[in-house]
């Protein structure tokens, strides 16, 4: 089990989406959760969201998976696997210390391997990441954050960024840990042989929250409505749009945002969809409701899968929003959503009476047979 030797409320006080740091020893004898042969079969799959990063004296080479390590040069290439918390279990043990962070939040854990000299150049990100190194040690830089970095066209899949001054410039042993907020341009490369694991934390734009509404309303017919004024005055300039017309199609579009049970509907269901692709494996044969509530009875566990994303409101604990979709249980089984969307396990011995409830079997094993829950072997 990964602990964290700092207090995450202090840091999230001092340093949240405020300034870069390095926090020393933030975890104590790590080992890494996967190895190079295993990070390299998952970047060799089909699934599985995975680049190559190679530099040529001043060209760069980049090749987005499946991938091959047919050829590859001794030393000055990375490669990298996006979402590996979706693929490989031990990995995903290594998110749950930033748990204390709210899950919607939460993007997903990426991994790279690097030989030395192996990096992606300097360039700026916009989310929150915590790259915690593993074996070897990587030499980092982080500069201030400003809004007239000069980009560097080297490679049409790198977004780079010319020379910063860096306010960071140390190195990264085992257990260290590194924080970027947002903004604050960076580079890192090997110094040997090593492996980096990137925790990352993404919030939603105006746009995407714009576009995802629009969808939504158009996709459950929502003001399906034309602008409609029975007083319409007549004019001497018809090419005019008057104030009192703007203000009346403005007021019909933000009357859209005025139901509160709607937007929280939408929401819920535009937080829980997830970027990467999930390892989803249906049940086969269906588990029927007597079987999961026997399983559960004989101690047995059942895990969440993998990067599934899973939230509620508390004021409404019994409408849970799990990969985009709206599940409502009886009010009187509110306490599931703690169990489904806070926790990674469930157990009899958490569930107590709640596992006597029909409605909530029946959504359990609704869930498992989609294979969203799986048994723990």
């Amino acid at each position: 089990m990964y602990q964290l030797t700092f207090s995450l409320e202090e840091f999230l006080a001092e340093f949240w989406q405020k300034k870069p740091t390095i926090i020393k020893g933030g975890f104590n004898d790590f080992i890494d959760p996967i190895s190079p042969d295993e990070l390299a079969g998952l970047a060799m799959e089909e699934e599985v969201d995975s680049r190559y990063i190679a530099k040529h004296g001043n060209e760069w080479d980049v090749k987005h998976g499946p991938l091959t390590f047919d050829n590859v040069p001794e030393d000055n290439w990375s490669f990298i696997v996006q979402a590996a918390n979706h693929w490989h279990e031990g990995a995903a043990r290594l998110v749950t210390p930033f748990r204390q962070l709210p899950n919607w939040l939460f993007d997903d854990l990426m991994i790279s391997y690097s030989t030395p000299g192996g990096g992606v150049g300097a360039h700026i990100d916009q989310y929150d990441v915590f790259i915690v190194q593993g074996s070897g040690k990587r030499h980092w830089r982080v500069g201030p954050k400003k809004e007239d970095y000069e980009e560097e066209f080297s490679h049409p899949a790198l977004r780079q960024i010319k020379r910063f001054d860096p306010i960071i410039d140390d190195i990264l042993e085992p257990g260290d840990i590194l924080y970027i907020p947002p903004g604050f341009p960076h580079d890192g490369y090997a110094i040997d042989t090593s492996m980096s694991f990137s925790i990352g934390f993404r919030s939603p734009k105006k746009q995407e929250l714009l576009s995802s509404f629009a969808d939504f309303v158009i996709a459950n017919e929502v003001g399906d409505v034309h602008y409609h004024n029975p007083e319409l005055p007549a004019r001497k300039t018809p090419g005019a749009i008057l104030s009192s017309e703007f203000a009346d199609m403005e007021a019909m579009m933000r009357s859209l945002l005025d139901h509160p049970d709607m937007m929280k509907k939408w929401m819920g269901e535009h937080l829980s969809q997830s970027r990467h692709e999930l390892d989803i494996i249906a049940a086969e044969p269906p588990w029927q409701q007597a079987e999961i509530y026997q399983f559960l009875e004989n101690g047995e566990i059942l895990k969440r899968l993998g990067g599934l994303r899973a939230f509620y409101y508390p004021e409404q604990p019994h409408l849970l929003y799990i990969n985009g979709e709206t599940y409502e249980l009886p009010v009187e089984c509110g306490t599931a959503a703690s169990y489904l969307c806070d926790a990674e396990d469930i157990s009899q011995d958490m569930l107590g009476k709640l596992i006597d409830h029909p409605a909530f079997v029946a959504l359990l094993t609704q869930l498992v047979n989609y294979g969203y829950w799986y048994p723990v072997e």
